[in-house]
């Protein structure tokens, strides 16, 4: 019996590099829920919805918002990159195909009289060269490795489009934010001048009494630095109005004087809190984690991609169609070509690059799997900083609230005194100017719980929404939306 040289030789090469192709690595282990056991959440608290800005009532800020996402030029580049990686994905896909192309080329060539065949001999100097001709080129996925790449990059344009949904949840949140900071000056602002106004009062008493001799000269200059010091604050919230306005103006993409005329108005009720099932919701409902968590499928799908790459390479490639330097024969029967190319490509000596690249797409793993880790962390973090601090403020304006009433009864006597005759105006105004301040330091609280509050509807997403990457199985429509 023959030995079949040639077979043995193809199968001791397959053999040979089988031998040594990596285990398959299995689907890593993420966390499927943020730490946040033992935060207080609230009865009845839901997740913010996708227009979550519009619970707070307010037409304008519904305006600023709508302007804010056409006009963004952040959102504009986010968008871009998400159009670039569903394109990626899509070229990934069609290369991983059967290709077929059609071919026609006409040639009219000289040949040398002095050439390896002279042209007397040959009766002729130039002639034509006629190609028709339609092939294929097929390479045989037994490995998984075209529709790992495929999936890979499917996972990149999901990362993307998530990444793109932080973006527009940021921007959203920072003209909400800016908005309130805005409205929250407005009306410490008016509260500054309503002081102004009372401190004037006081002094002109205050130099009445003291020119009758009543007080001493002392008595004016406390009057005077308490009238400068409202002023200041009033000066200092006016400021504080206009840079808010600026920063609105930016955020919307135009200038300050191309903003909508915006009206002042009492600052909105609170409405967020942390639902129940924040823990396990908020993975798929923050577009961090959801971006990383397709990160971490994407180089889950390369590594098998690089393992691929020690496994033989099988494909085949056909071509039909007819060849003639007579034009006039160039469809006939005569002038037909085919040719069958099958082939195997098997890499045995390649200076370790395989491994090179196998380790490579392990460590890529490993950083999106350490990245996804602490963007879980980060996001408990964040919620829970938002809600103590949510808590917190609460607890303030609550006693803040006992001080203002407090401070309105004062001056609900004082001014009762005084319309009786039994005191002069001054212990009035007085008690005003306190009952001023503490509703200015209500104000400020109340601000300062609103910032908390849309900050919080950051931290638990938004509006986002999305079902996270299976290990089993990825989207195949890379420009769904999430």
């Amino acid at each position: 019996m023959k030995i079949r040289w040639p077979m043995l030789i193809v199968t001791g090469m397959l053999l040979a590099g089988c031998a040594a192709v990596p285990d398959k690595l299995s689907a890593p282990t993420l966390p499927d829920r943020v730490p946040l056991a033992g935060l207080p959440s609230h009865a009845g608290a839901e997740w913010p919805d996708a227009h979550w800005w519009r619970r707070y009532d307010d037409p304008q800020l519904n305006q600023l918002i709508d302007m804010a996402l056409k006009g963004s030029t952040s959102l504009a580049e986010a968008q871009s990159r998400v159009q670039q990686a569903a394109q990626a994905a899509r070229v990934t896909a069609a290369k991983s195909g059967l290709n077929v192309n059609a071919s026609a080329q006409l040639t009219r060539q000289r040949l040398s009289e002095h050439g390896l065949i002279p042209t007397k001999f040959l009766g002729f100097t130039w002639y034509n060269q006629g190609d028709l001709g339609i092939g294929l080129d097929y390479d045989f996925d037994w490995w998984g490795k075209h529709q790992a790449a495929v999936e890979s990059a499917i996972g990149k344009a999901r990362a993307a489009q998530a990444q793109r949904s932080a973006a527009v949840l940021a921007l959203e949140t920072a003209v909400t934010r800016t908005w309130f900071d805005w409205l929250t000056d407005r009306a410490r602002l008016d509260l500054a001048r309503q002081r102004v106004a009372v401190q004037q009062k006081l002094l002109d008493i205050t130099r009445l009494r003291a020119h009758a001799g009543l007080i001493s000269s002392d008595e004016i200059q406390r009057a005077q630095s308490m009238l400068s010091g409202a002023r200041q604050q009033q000066t200092i919230f006016a400021g504080s109005a206009a840079i808010h306005r600026a920063i609105l103006a930016a955020l919307v993409g135009v200038a300050p004087m191309q903003l909508p005329a915006l009206e002042a108005h009492p600052l909105p009720h609170l409405h967020a809190g942390l639902p129940a099932d924040a823990g396990i919701d908020l993975i798929a409902r923050r577009p961090d984690i959801a971006a990383s968590r397709w990160q971490v499928e994407s180089a889950l799908r390369g590594t098998d991609v690089a393992r691929a790459q020690f496994l033989p390479d099988i494909s085949i490639k056909a071509l039909a169609g007819f060849s003639s330097i007579d034009l006039g024969k160039l469809l006939d029967a005569g002038s037909r070509t085919f040719a069958l190319t099958p082939a195997i490509h098997l890499p045995i000596f390649d200076g370790g690059l395989l491994r090179a690249n196998y380790g490579l797409s392990k460590a890529a793993l490993n950083a999106a799997i350490a990245q996804y880790d602490a963007t879980v962390v980060n996001a408990a973090r964040d919620v829970a900083t938002k809600v103590l601090t949510l808590e917190g403020l609460r607890l303030q304006r609550r006693q803040q609230a006992q001080q203002i009433k407090a401070a309105r009864q004062l001056h609900a006597n004082a001014a009762s005194r005084q319309k009786q005759g039994l005191t002069s105006a001054q212990p009035a105004l007085q008690a005003q100017n306190r009952l001023l301040l503490q509703r200015d330091a209500g104000l400020a609280l109340h601000g300062q719980a609103l910032t908390a509050d849309v900050g919080l509807i950051g931290a638990l997403g938004g509006g986002y929404r999305t079902t996270p990457p299976d290990a089993s199985s990825s989207p195949s429509h890379p420009d769904d939306s999430p």
